[in-house]
């Protein structure tokens, strides 16, 4: 049996890699005109190449949000609601005053107007911050609240109210953008606070006939289960989470629970020697300084704003600490449902638990930076003044 010579096709190609075989002339002539110039490109002699662009100095890409026209109507309509609501409180308190009797009492329907106007801008913007149907949002509040005032009663203003709420304190945490320093991080969280304050206006304006815990309770789980679903898709879900996140969504949820848990059980099965105690020791402080701050907010819902912010400016599981934002203005959109709160202390009682959970959720940063930051306070700064994550402007579509 003869052995395979060069000149046999089926012996000369055995034993032979493909790779060696060197490229055709057309894949030669292809393969060169595929080549970019700016990649072949041989600098002069005696010229120094340019180096890169920095990942700083790189655009980051933008975000499109709703027509400014559209915008401003409905920061328009938000505007006119507050005022109405604001002269109807104002006409409230101070009805005995004189200028305001030579200027005439307000409408009966005023509050309600307001109320609807508010809560049909809060929708839309809320829809239009998560990628939801805008004008359907707006037109469901539109009915839902042009109904509860029309036909009266007792069930459909507080549905209303809780519905006004929810939306409000959800959006208050949607609203904000990502904090690169603990300053804007309080900026952020003076925002929120501030749209949830607007939100109180527009559910007391319904006058609704709750029992106060159990308003706060629904209208609490109703917005941590409508946050969660949105920031389920914004924290690229829970497998996105990493063990430090899941973590820190294990505490939050061990806090909120406690805490509720806690004041629950206390009020139900406490000794009555413990809670007379307590409850003394928060009248006491309320006497001295006007009011007591709530202890969901101070502990939870601060803090988690200012963290959850700072975050995001990194890492978008941020989102998860962020929905913990809840916890804070759900007790503050719902401050003046309470039939025994005034205006002064519901809003001593926010600027108290703003105060102190704002300082909370500063050393909680200190103490995150110290464990995964960088070292030093040039590398703090370096830090900061590096690339970050991106994410839509204020009224964008996330």
């Amino acid at each position: 049996m003869s052995s395979p010579t060069s000149e046999s096709p089926r012996g000369s190609s055995r034993g032979k890699r493909a790779a060696e075989r060197p490229p055709s002339r057309l894949r030669r002539t292809r393969k060169a005109e595929d080549v970019k110039p700016e990649a072949v490109r041989v600098p002069e002699a005696g010229v120094t190449p340019a180096p890169e662009p920095a990942e700083a100095s790189r655009p980051q890409p933008t975000f499109d949000g709703p027509r400014r026209s559209l915008l401003a109507l409905w920061l328009a309509v938000l505007t006119i609601g507050v005022a109405a609501l604001l002269w109807s409180a104002i006409n409230g308190v101070l009805h005995d005053n004189a200028t305001l009797e030579r200027l005439g009492p307000a409408p009966g329907w005023l509050d309600g107007a307001g109320s609807v106007a508010v809560v049909t801008a809060l929708s839309w913007l809320l829809a239009t911050r998560t990628a939801g149907r805008a004008m359907v949002s707006a037109g469901l509040a539109v009915v839902l609240g042009v109904t509860s005032l029309v036909v009266g009663g007792r069930v459909l203003p507080t549905g209303a109210a809780v519905m006004t709420c929810v939306v409000g304190s959800v959006y208050a945490v949607m609203v904000t953008v990502p904090a690169v320093t603990w300053w804007k991080a309080v900026r952020e969280t003076l925002i929120a606070t501030f749209v949830a304050a607007v939100t109180a206006l527009a559910a007391v304006g319904f006058e609704p006939t709750v029992a106060a815990e159990r308003f706060d309770l629904a209208a609490l789980l109703l917005a941590l289960a409508m946050v969660f679903t949105t920031v389920y898709r914004l924290g690229a879900g829970l497998h996105g989470l990493g063990r430090r996140g899941l973590i820190v969504v294990a505490i939050g949820l061990a806090v909120l629970f406690a805490t509720l848990a806690y004041a629950e059980l206390l009020r139900r099965y406490g000794a009555q020697t413990f809670v007379s105690s307590i409850l003394d020791f928060a009248d006491a402080t309320s006497e001295r300084i006007g009011a007591f701050p709530r202890p969901l907010v101070v502990l939870l819902g601060i803090p988690a704003l200012v963290w959850g912010t700072h975050v995001r400016a990194r890492r978008r599981q941020g989102w998860w600490v962020c929905a913990f934002g809840v916890a804070a203005t759900v007790p503050i959109a719902s401050g003046l449902v309470a039939p025994d709160s005034s205006y002064l202390e519901a809003v001593l009682r926010a600027a108290y638990s703003l105060v102190l959970g704002l300082l909370l959720g500063y050393l909680v940063i200190r103490a995150d930076l110290a464990l995964t930051g960088p070292k030093g306070r040039r590398g703090r700064r370096a830090e900061e003044a590096g690339p970050h994550r991106p994410e839509p402007r204020r009224f964008s579509e996330l």
